[in-house]
């Protein structure tokens, strides 16, 4: 089924049968039909229910077999042991799209499971699809098209737009719609993807890419399941110019429980889901209510190959507390509030426009009249030093928003984009606004949040991420030869030698002073049993150094046997980090760099980007690193060879590739980064990989 009929069946149907449907009003399987029917929808609809003769005073079918005609879509409500059956039957009828409302699909569930299985069985070799379970069903506002249980849907007059709602949880969807409707925003089509057994919520929505209707889409995520389908998606959204605003469950640190490197607990769900969205295009809001109100400020921000930094935000308020409120929000969430320039100033003045030079151009109450405010916003909205102008009325826009608030909504046809913060409870003006096309927020924090998620987008790129995935059992390699793994994808590492603890020489293998360490796959946390001494000048030094790691492990780790040591030059640079890899279960390969060497999980000064990365991409992340500001001619200090370590991430961010897949998890920690023209040097190497030669 190519992805335009997938779309038209889901969305576009022509006929309908709810299989399950009930003539009782109080029942949630009486709503389809229902909605349906107030609606007006203009297709065919048939219920099956075998019985009952009629339904609603409409004819009932016993089957989908003894309807007129094959249904393009099939809504099944009966109970979860009855729904293989029937969606058996559908996919030998040949119906396109099958959705089911029911539960009791849970993989770890031993009943659970056989009901997967059975559902995966009956459309197998197929063309239906199935979405669901756990499917609350779909909307096409337009066409009346609410073939769903949820019972927001029971309103009438629904808001008419463009944004596509998608969403993992079936009564988010009616959340949404009761919003938009407050806030008048309208909307092109809902989908609830439940457990998304066949089809995934990535898989939808790039099949709704190409309708016209569509224009920016709202994601309400609680995993990262099917990512590949995610990330063509958000490929073909962004080639189309259509925005997508992403909220996601889940900031748990369940990923860091299963790592066995700094980078897994550092790299952990969220952090992963957040640089995920942010390589793919997607403004990831915190704030629920940004979900819908920042669809316009995205799509007035479109993707760019803008610097990578906070965006630099104009306030102009006409209420101080308002404004400084503001002022407050987008500092704490990461935006740059910016004072105007000198010559912004003066061009304000020129307009009869008084300001200061602080950070909140307030207004004060000149501000309410038309001329004063629109003559402030047409020189900030063309002022060089803002990325973005954010308006903030006060109680004037409750009571005559139609002069309050007309300045800024005739804004909107700027180049730069133009939000406001509307202070007092003032739906109207709000309405007026986003009629008008610009971004209106009731709240500060959600402003905010919608601003910095809008300018973290990075355009996606192709990531040529290699296919192989390794199954089975994993190891974690020594030191040794994780360094020597990591060092043919190309990082440097300081010298060492491996030796024998029972034939150790007189002398050190390589230049002092060195560091001597117990190299065990059983011990990568060499630290934590007494398995590192450091500063041994000499022979002697070495003998001691070793005694007493045995004799520590044997005390903290007993019954793990200390066969070898490493020995390493020990080096000196003018800054530390880390450099991790990790083949993600959900997204797949990550690289990461932070900050702190032995401290690194402390200290949580950390980027994470989709592997493997460019050179240009590197380097953003080596500026995004707070310490290594440090280390480029801060008060003359040393500077460090920051470009060097940029080459180092792009080393690591290809281990996917140099490995073939095999290598699931890697860290060189810590890199010492030399003085500039020096490169940087791994002093430590941890790394996992898969143990079987199977890949899926």
């Amino acid at each position: 089924m190519t992805m335009k009929t997938l779309h038209d069946a889901l969305f576009h149907p022509a006929s309908i049968a709810i299989v399950g449907a009930s003539d009782n009003p109080a029942k949630t399987t009486a709503r389809p039909l229902a909605f349906l029917r107030e609606a007006g929808w203009a297709g065919s609809v048939y219920p099956v229910n075998p019985t009952r003769s009629t339904v609603r005073g409409e004819k009932a079918y016993p089957s989908v077999t003894a309807l007129p005609e094959v249904p393009d879509h099939v809504y099944v409500l009966a109970a979860s042991d009855l729904v293989a059956g029937i969606v058996r039957e559908c996919a030998e009828t040949g119906v396109p799209v099958v959705t089911v409302m029911a539960d009791g699909f849970v993989e770890s569930d031993p009943q659970g499971g056989e009901r997967i299985a059975a559902l995966r069985a009956a459309i197998a070799g197929t063309r239906t699809r199935i979405l669901g379970p756990s499917s609350l069903g779909v909307a096409e506002v337009r066409s009346g098209l609410a073939l769903t249980a949820n019972a927001a849907f029971a309103e009438r007059d629904l808001p008419v737009g463009g944004v596509f709602v998608a969403s993992q949880s079936g009564s988010v969807i009616g959340a949404l719609l009761s919003r938009s409707r407050e806030m008048g925003i309208g909307l092109a089509a809902l989908v609830s993807t439940g457990g998304e057994l066949d089809l995934s919520l990535g898989e939808i929505c790039e099949g709704s890419l190409d309708d016209p209707q569509v224009t920016s889409y709202a994601l309400f995520l609680e995993n990262l399941n099917a990512s590949e389908d995610l990330r063509r998606f958000a490929r073909g959204a962004a080639e189309r110019g259509k925005p997508i605003v992403a909220y996601k469950l889940g900031r748990t640190a369940a990923g860091a429980e299963l790592s066995v490197s700094h980078t897994g607990a550092m790299a952990g769900d969220d952090a992963v889901a957040s640089a995920f969205f942010a390589d793919l295009g997607i403004a990831r809001v915190a704030n629920f209510e940004a979900l819908l109100e920042a669809q316009l400020l995205v799509a007035s921000a479109p993707l760019e190959d803008r610097p990578h930094r906070a965006p630099r935000v104009a306030v102009v308020s006409t209420t101080g507390g308002g404004g400084a409120m503001m002022v407050d929000c987008l500092g704490a969430a990461g935006a740059a509030p910016t004072a105007p320039s000198e010559e912004t100033v003066a061009r304000l003045e020129a307009q009869g426009v008084r300001v200061g030079h602080g950070t909140l151009i307030d207004l004060t109450l000149a501000g309410t009249r038309y001329e004063v405010m629109k003559a402030a916003l047409d020189v900030l909205c063309t002022a060089p030093e803002f990325d973005v102008v954010l308006a903030v009325p006060g109680s004037s826009a409750r009571f005559s928003p139609e002069h309050a608030v007309k300045p800024i909504a005739e804004s909107a046809g700027y180049a730069k984009p133009v939000a406001a913060f509307v202070m007092p409870d003032a739906p109207d003006a709000l309405k007026l606004l986003r009629k008008s096309g610009i971004a209106a927020f009731r709240t500060p924090e959600a402003a905010a949040d919608a601003i910095v998620s809008a300018f973290s987008r990075r355009r996606p790129r192709d990531l040529h991420v290699t296919a192989s995935r390794w199954e089975g059992a994993t190891r974690v390699m020594d030191e040794a030869e994780s360094a020597a793994l990591l060092a043919g994808a190309g990082l440097t590492f300081a010298p060492f030698a491996e030796l024998a603890v029972g034939s150790l020489p007189e002398h050190l293998p390589v230049e002092g002073p060195v560091a001597v360490k117990v190299l065990s796959a059983d011990l990568p946390h060499k630290s934590d049993v007494g398995g590192v001494r450091l500063g041994v000048q000499d022979g002697a030094g070495l003998h001691a150094a070793a005694a007493a790691i045995v004799a520590s492990v044997a005390e903290k780790a007993p019954g793990v046997p200390v066969e070898r040591v490493l020995v390493q030059q020990m080096v000196t640079g003018v800054g530390e980090v880390l450099i991790g890899y990790r083949d993600d279960p959900a997204v797949g390969p990550i690289v990461l760099l932070a900050a702190g060497g032995v401290l690194a999980e402390l200290y949580q000064d950390r980027t994470l980007r989709l592997a493997p990365v460019q050179l240009d991409v590197a380097r953003e992340m080596v500026q995004e690193i707070t310490a290594l500001r440090a280390l480029s001619g801060y008060r003359s200090l040393p500077e460090g060879d920051l470009e060097g370590l940029a080459e180092a991430v792009v080393a690591v961010s290809r281990l996917g590739i140099v490995s073939d897949g095999a290598v699931q998890e890697a860290e060189a920690n810590p890199v010492m980064v030399m003085t500039k023209g020096n490169g940087v040097v791994a002093v430590d190497a941890l790394v996992r990989v898969a143990q079987e030669r199977q890949r899926s």
